[in-house]
């Protein structure tokens, strides 16, 4: 299969994950008021599905993914290999968004660095990284396990994995500070899709993401980071 191919297969299976403590729904939260016009670039945004919503919002919103990604009309598209950059996209946003896909990259601090130059003064960015020191990760490698799985924390497709301290360096190294985190619950309704509705899950996934609240190293499945340029911060 060729590589464009396999990567469009790859990225076609991410979809909008709307549930209740979801690293989509604290993303979402940061975009609670109209956007009136503000320009917000969607780093690896897949099918478009959550720049869709923030243009329904009043965002006026700008995609970047693999050449050849199905998207909506309401988001202005640029197919591109991530791996070799943003260069042809211009600056002035508003709102960068990196959701789910710094893990995916060969050289995340590049792309940071790129984002960073494509801010608008006094714009941040925003994003969702997957935790290796989540208690689910660290359980399976101690027992001898590393899956391939579809997605998760052991997506077959992450070339990154980082707990807390790890993603602190590619933000610092390209200038931003975190002034902002949030952690997103462990997705119980995955593991248990017969429940997925029920009291039970709709307790745990709660749990989990107040559990993350005090230890964030353990218990967040996903940081949700705002940051902002450092001579801004």
């Amino acid at each position: 299969m060729p590589v464009a191919e396999a990567n469009l297969n790859d990225r076609a299976k991410y979809h909008f994950k709307g549930e209740q403590y979801s690293s989509h729904w604290l993303l979402l939260r940061r975009f609670a008021e109209p956007g009136r016009g503000r320009r917000v670039l969607d780093v690896g945004c897949s099918e478009g599905f959550f720049g869709d919503i923030l243009a329904q919002r009043g965002y006026s919103v700008t995609g970047v993914d693999w050449p050849g990604t199905p998207h909506p009309d309401s988001i202005e598209f640029h197919g591109v290999d991530l791996d070799n950059g943003i260069t042809e996209i211009g600056g002035g946003f508003d709102f960068i968004v990196c959701a789910d896909v710094l893990e995916h990259l060969r050289d995340p601090l590049r792309i940071l660095r790129e984002c960073r130059e494509r801010l608008a003064p006094g714009g941040v960015l925003i994003a969702s990284l997957p935790n290796s020191g989540h208690w689910y990760f660290r359980t399976n490698v101690v027992l001898g396990r590393f899956p391939r799985d579809p997605k998760g924390l052991f997506d077959r497709t992450h070339l990154q994995f980082y707990m807390w301290d790890g993603w602190l360096e590619p933000f610092e190294g390209a200038g931003f500070r975190i002034e902002a985190m949030e952690s997103s619950s462990t997705p119980f309704r995955l593991g248990m899709p017969t429940l997925a509705d029920s009291w039970l899950v709709r307790v745990l996934e709660r749990a989990s993401y107040e559990a993350a609240k005090l230890w964030k190293r353990l218990f967040a499945y996903q940081f949700v980071i705002v940051a902002r340029p450092e001579e801004e911060a």
